[in-house]
């Protein structure tokens, strides 16, 4: 027989079950305090609430629902293989994902716990030492690093802590420490000379110098108090190589008339893992330890070495060129070390992911990539230039020791058998610009227009007057007038996507071409979040007249 029921008033029953949770759990009934939920969409977090997100919640939740309401926010976020604003990896093979996972918990600080990894620490060292050619009888030393920003500062740091022994030991002043540099620089290389007090001249690019740091002014911009020269083996506007071998024939002279020693640090950043290994090198010219002038170079693991973010690296020829004061020896965990970093933790699963790339590739590997690279970055371009829209900035898709645009009538494709070798050096860059004719045509169509629309199709391609953030990207203050959008061509980028990017890119300008100057407006970037507006001291580009340093005046945030 069926037992007497008394009726439930549903809103008095809410207003207890909240403040009991363990009897809202017994009858299966939701509680604000309760943290229990039967799928990720069933907790607090679905309707109930939103994740907190400027202060720690009082109550945690489960793993798996903050797990799927954090996937869910990141979707928001670009794919990353199409972000095709940075030189930053994106692809790395299941089987060195798998070794990196396996040691993530490694710390590069903990050198007795953890030998087997320092020992492949002291490999690659090894090995990037002899592909940018250490000479022999030199004891080439170097060292992991969080990226090229921090190799920077330790290679700028070593040629100031040179120059002053030097002027102590000669009883001469030490205060008006001066560094060269080109106004393409990353910004990594300005922050050194702010944060180590030394004066940053910084030299005009222009068309002539191929948007690169000039010969001519370096000659005329060192005297006795410069440090060092700090020369960019690929420019991140353009891919452009720097003249390494050039300037240090000039450094050459000024040493022979002067009796100065200045010191060349190149910044290979992306190139110093594309130089060794393509037929086309540099061009032909030295640019590594092969030139004795060249004291210290500097790379990214992280780009064109096939690792995710995480790794740079930083080698001196030799053991003389790294001031002994600078190494600090460290006892700690039960062993002792010698280190020079400004980082103490940091992650060593990168470490163990170059390893596996030099061992598992090879040279011959590595070149067959870069080649890929460069083929794919040269169809790109012709591609674009044969539109008739788009002029290209960068070269490398000339042939080599020519630098001007002949026409959209020049040829698409080579020989059947070319290689980068055929063509002018440089980086996997291309960096172009509307042509003069289509912007006659077509006034009302500009490039931010051109990067927006592409974004909607997921492209993530930077344009110079795009709304502030990861797609802002103009050339450098005296080319400033100049506008152009860039890509970088990566391991990742494959024909079938460089097919549909080139198709993508088509379609948009021809979209734009038929819409006109009014219906364009929507097209134009959103406001930016509370997030951004909040964690930036910057301004946006309506707005940039209010900074503080106005960008004709120097180095600015650039895309890696």
């Amino acid at each position: 027989m069926a037992g007497l029921a008394r009726h439930v008033d549903p809103d008095e029953l809410i207003h207890t079950l909240r403040s009991h949770p363990h009897e809202a759990n017994r009858r299966h009934i939701y509680s604000e305090r309760s943290v229990s939920q039967t799928t990720p969409y069933s907790s607090r977090y679905a309707s109930g609430q939103e994740i907190s997100k400027f202060r720690i919640p009082q109550q945690g939740a489960p793993a798996d629902a903050v797990h799927q309401m954090l996937k869910d926010e990141l979707d928001l976020d670009g794919r990353p293989n199409l972000n095709l604003a940075s030189f930053v990896g994106t692809y790395m093979e299941r089987e060195a994902e798998a070794l990196m996972i396996e040691n993530i918990s490694k710390n590069m600080s903990d050198a007795d716990e953890y030998p087997a990894m320092m020992a492949m620490h002291a490999r690659c060292i090894s090995i990037i030492a002899h592909l940018w050619g250490v000479q022999k009888g030199e004891k080439a030393i170097g060292t992991a690093t969080t990226g090229s920003s921090e190799a920077i500062h330790l290679g700028g740091l070593a040629m100031k802590r040179r120059w002053q022994e030097k002027r102590r030991a000669a009883g001469k002043d030490t205060s008006k420490p001066n560094i060269i540099m080109g106004a393409n620089a990353q910004v990594a290389l300005e922050k050194f000379a702010r944060y180590f007090e030394v004066e940053a001249r910084i030299l005009d690019v222009s068309e002539k110098s191929h948007f690169r740091l000039d010969p001519d002014l370096v000659g005329k911009n060192i005297d006795e108090n410069t440090i060092g020269v700090f020369i960019i083996l690929g420019s991140t506007y353009t891919g452009h190589y720097e003249p390494v071998e050039e300037i240090s024939k000039i450094l050459d002279k000024f040493e022979k008339e002067t009796g100065n020693d200045i010191p060349i640090h190149v910044d290979g950043a992306s190139g110093a893992f594309i130089a060794p290994f393509t037929h086309a090198k540099v061009g032909g010219p030295k640019w590594n330890f092969e030139l004795p002038r060249v004291k210290s170079i500097n790379v990214s693991g992280h780009k064109f070495g096939l690792v995710y973010a995480g790794v740079g690296w930083i080698i001196w020829r030799d053991e003389q060129y790294l001031p002994k004061h600078l190494i600090f020896e460290l006892h700690y965990l039960g062993g002792t070390e010698e280190s020079y970093t400004l980082n103490f933790s940091r992650p060593g699963a990168q470490i163990i992911g170059q390893y596996f790339n030099l061992i598992h590739l090879g040279f011959d590997g590595y070149r067959a990539i870069m080649e890929n690279c460069m083929t794919n970055a040269r169809l790109l371009s012709k591609a674009l230039e044969a539109s008739g829209w788009y002029v290209c900035v960068s070269d490398i898709h000339r042939e080599k020791g020519h630098f001007d645009f002949k026409g959209v009538k020049e040829p698409v494709f080579g020989k059947e058998y070319e290689t980068s070798a055929d063509y002018n050096a440089g980086l996997p860059v291309v960096a172009f610009r509307l042509s003069d004719d289509f912007k006659k045509d077509f006034p009302h169509v500009k490039q931010e227009s051109v990067s927006t629309l592409l974004r909607v199709k997921q492209y993530i391609i930077p344009s110079k007057f795009h709304y502030p953030g990861p797609t802002d990207y103009p050339l450098p203050p005296s080319e400033e007038k100049t506008e152009i959008l860039r890509v970088v061509v990566r391991e990742s980028m494959s024909l079938d996507l460089l097919d549909r990017l080139i198709s993508d890119i088509f379609a948009v300008t021809q979209t734009l071409m038929d819409t006109s100057a009014a219906d364009i407006a929507p097209f134009q970037p959103a406001n930016a979040s509370v997030e951004k507006q909040h964690g930036s001291k910057g301004h946006d580009h309506q707005n940039k007249h209010l900074a503080e340093r106005p960008f004709k005046k120097g180095i600015h945030r650039t895309v890696c």
